[in-house]
């Protein structure tokens, strides 16, 4: 009778311990760290001033040489 606890623990206990110690890491690795909304921020500000970059090099392009697009 006495060896039915630590069967028990190691068959039951154990294995459902783990899974859920498992399924908790998952759920909290889900969503970004701090490190990358601050690079995904970054990034997306240099997009933004390339983007304006590219629009004033063609305002500029289109005035200097209109027929620029075409080549």
């Amino acid at each position: 009778m006495g060896d039915i606890i630590p069967i028990l623990l190691l068959t039951v206990v154990a294995p459902v311990w783990i899974v859920f110690h498992y399924i908790t890491k998952i759920k909290t690795s889900k969503g970004l760290t701090a490190e990358d909304e601050k690079m995904l921020s970054e990034v997306w500000e240099s997009t933004n001033r390339m983007e304006e970059r590219i629009k004033t090099l063609e305002r500029i392009l289109d005035i200097e040489a209109p027929n620029w697009r075409q080549r």
